[in-house]
């Protein structure tokens, strides 16, 4: 019986992070499957995620990486959300360089040879308002609606005005650059959701009246 071409199997596997543990399961007629690994990684077969996780490369696997299926893998349970997510939409102009997601874990930060993904910790009762599922280059990912992107960055960010709705109007056209009529396009049913458990009642508050005028 013929051995299968261990880059075959990668290929099958795509572009879908993968762990240690099948990884070793590849290689384990090997006499070090850890030196094997470590060697496809130097070889650029193998892009390292973080400790214990990799994805093939697309050299390797033909298909592109998705960053937003990665950000879900490298930290769970998580969603792509906040900048990131509002750049997805188009309600910011600005280019995002760091891959921004919400988790009901610690906040942490992870570097990697592809980006920078930061997570931000909420309460288990607010994570999983507004979550949508998106599909891109054949796999699907979570992320946050235009609504809870929103929302969740307002819960991150310091110093944002939350009693004086002109101040607030001017953070958003001038800080963010989000235009007001794509603020008032939003589902404010999500956003009154969000402001039952989340922090930042009079803040969110503000923002549906914003909406409304």
């Amino acid at each position: 019986m013929s051995q299968i071409n261990p880059y075959e199997e990668l290929k099958r596997i795509g572009n879908i992070p993968i762990d240690m543990g099948v990884l070793k399961s590849l290689y384990g007629n090997y006499q070090s499957p850890n030196m094997r690994i470590a060697f496809l990684e130097k070889k650029g077969v193998l892009i390292r995620l973080k400790r214990g996780l990799y994805v093939v490369s697309p050299e390797v696997s033909g298909k592109m990486l998705s960053l937003e299926l990665i950000a879900n893998h490298i930290y769970g349970p998580s969603y792509v959300s906040m900048h990131y997510a509002l750049r997805y939409y188009g309600l910011i102009p600005e280019h995002v360089f760091m891959l921004t997601s919400v988790t009901t874990r610690h906040t942490r930060t992870f570097d990697n040879e592809l980006a920078r993904f930061s997570y931000h910790g909420v309460s288990k009762d607010y994570f999983p308002l507004g979550i949508d599922m998106k599909e891109e280059y054949g796999v699907t990912f979570l992320m946050a609606t235009p609504e809870k992107a929103l929302c969740d960055m307002l819960m991150v960010e310091k110093h944002i005005p939350d009693q004086s709705l002109s101040r607030l109007e001017v953070f958003f056209e001038e800080d963010m650059r989000i235009d007001l009529d794509d603020l008032r396009q939003l589902n404010p049913d999500i956003i009154r959701a969000c402001l039952t458990v989340g922090k930042k009642k009079k803040l969110l508050e503000n923002v549906l009246k914003l909406m409304q005028r």
